[in-house]
């Protein structure tokens, strides 16, 4: 029955949600592009079997953490089979105290998406019912309001994730449609009924790491698009500088193996490819600056701390997180561990430092855009007017702020830990904040990095543009269609905000290969 009216014949499926197979590439689509998903065929046969599991062992008077028995502290004590769905709706209720502005739609579609896919593993004992609901709700665009303060990132997002359960419920609020309204509401109006929670439920609903892997896999799908445009921007920064292309020749990274460096590397060579203005080593200089010269290493660099960060998403966007875990071919339930957002939070802030780097290294080559002393000829400030006008000037001074502040993003969250529930759960991962704040980081890269590119481009205009290599030529004139060149001083913010958005979304990106082809 649920498999027909879950797949129904002759429609388009959208993913499918089996517990172990969604790709980070997949959580982009259903949270971006609100594509659909829909439970696999076994996903649904293990559900239906786990929770036949928890309903035998209710029967039964098992005792079961969480079941049967209160949470975290309270695991001692002993609840009666008659209290057992008071037990989970105050759960959710007393848990649902989350703070702050809600989490952006992207990032609740993601977080719902991940914990349906999590459920679908058939460990968590929810009722296929509920697990239906929470997938009709994220087809639908009934998306919980999820405030995004509050987790400690174990035992799992509990606070969060307590707020996407009170709408199953049929209570706390939802957008739907563009309005804000009450849970019950918003059901209603997309033709959903709220659902009572069972035995075990609540809990199977809230325990589990979603918060921080859905802001964290976004936040990575930004930090890829960044790091690859960055290497553009850089080449631009390079002609417009009069750089030496020497240092990114293939011998020299071959003798130092890293493939992202040498990837970088690769990446300069043919972004730089066709330019009449960079120059040979003594020709104007024996060699250049380290904001130039080191940009294979420091760029690749943080193409390794990414690549690190994938791989810990790819495996948690299909991990079982909740806790007990039920096993239902060995008979077995299992109080552990999973909920802990130890590795998300290590990811999470190794992913903010290296792509902090991006950020730091592009500052220092607007300095050098935007500084007569070190420009090689630019006017000062790229200014048409030097002294009356100030140019570019204070576009340096708001990059060196997104970069500061990046710095105090950058410290480590997962090294702070503070003891809850009676120093039950006396170490936890500070794993959500690590994501918030490494969601902060990409989008102040992406300002640094747009910055730079604006400056970039107004020197291009002052050495020529006509002997810049086709491939940045074409992220020039990507640029010059929303930013003109800065003839007279005038306010930049919006245009600012306007490069950074496009930067994001990844479009000029596609417009640079188009010429150079795929970039590493």
């Amino acid at each position: 029955m649920y498999a027909e009216q879950t797949k129904p014949v002759g429609q388009l499926m959208g993913i499918e949600l089996d517990g172990n197979q969604i790709t980070a590439e997949d959580v982009a689509a259903v949270a971006i592009n609100r594509v659909p998903v829909v439970l696999g065929d076994e996903a649904i046969k293990r559900v239906v079997a786990c929770r036949r599991m928890v309903e035998e062992w209710v029967s039964a008077g098992k005792v079961v953490y969480g079941v049967t028995t209160g949470f975290g502290k309270f695991s001692d004590v002993r609840i009666s089979a008659d209290d057992a769905v008071a037990l989970q709706v105050n759960l959710i209720r007393s848990h649902a105290c989350a703070v702050g502005k809600p989490l952006p739609e992207p990032t609740v579609r993601a977080l719902m998406m991940l914990r349906a896919n999590a459920l679908a593993k058939g460990h968590s004992g929810i009722c296929l019912e509920t697990l239906q609901l929470l997938v009709d709700c994220l087809n639908r665009g009934v998306h919980p309001v999820i405030p995004e303060q509050g987790s400690l990132g174990a035992s799992g997002d509990l606070a969060p994730l307590s707020h996407l359960a009170l709408v199953l419920m049929g209570e706390g609020e939802a957008f739907y449609e563009g309005e804000r309204l009450p849970g019950a509401e918003a059901l209603a109006k997309a033709g959903l009924k709220p659902i009572t929670l069972k035995a075990k439920e609540g809990l199977a609903l809230i325990n589990g790491t979603q918060a921080m892997t859905s802001i964290g896999a976004l936040a990575l799908a930004k930090a890829e698009r960044l790091a690859k445009v960055a290497d553009a921007i850089a080449a631009l920064t390079v002609e417009c500088l009069r750089g030496i292309p020497d240092a990114f020749a293939d011998e020299v990274h071959r003798v130092r193996p890293y493939p992202e460096q040498s990837g970088v590397a690769r990446n300069l060579r043919t972004l730089l490819r066709g330019s009449k203005l960079v120059t040979r080593q003594g020709e104007l200089r024996v060699q250049d600056a380290y904001s130039l010269r080191c940009l294979p290493q420091v760029h690749g660099a943080t193409r390794q701390a990414l690549a690190y960060v994938k791989e810990k998403i790819a495996i948690e966007i299909n991990a079982a997180t909740d806790n007990p875990l039920l096993f239902v071919e060995e008979g077995k339930v299992i109080s552990g561990g999973n909920f802990h957002g130890q590795p998300i939070a290590l990811a999470m802030d190794f992913l903010k430092i290296g792509l902090s780097e991006l950020a730091n290294i592009s500052e220092r080559r607007t300095e050098r855009l935007v500084n007569p002393s070190l420009s090689g000829g630019l006017p000062a400030f790229l200014s048409h007017q030097p002294g009356t006008q100030s140019g570019l000037m204070i576009l340096q001074y708001v990059s060196a702020s997104l970069v500061s502040e990046n710095k105090v993003l950058a410290h480590p969250a997962s090294v702070d830990s503070i003891p809850s529930s009676a120093n039950q759960e006396d170490h936890v991962s500070m794993g959500t904040t690590a994501a918030r704040h490494a969601a902060q980081v990409v989008d102040n890269v992406a300002k640094v990095l747009a910055i730079e590119l604006i400056c970039a481009a107004e020197a291009a205009d002052f050495v020529g543009i006509e002997g810049l290599a086709p491939a940045t030529r074409a992220l020039y004139d990507r640029l010059r269609a929303i930013v003109p060149p800065v003839a007279a001083d005038r306010s930049t913010s919006q245009e600012i905000e306007s490069v950074t958005a496009a930067l994001l979304e990844g479009e000029w990106l596609q417009a640079v290969e188009a010429v150079s082809g795929p970039l590493f």
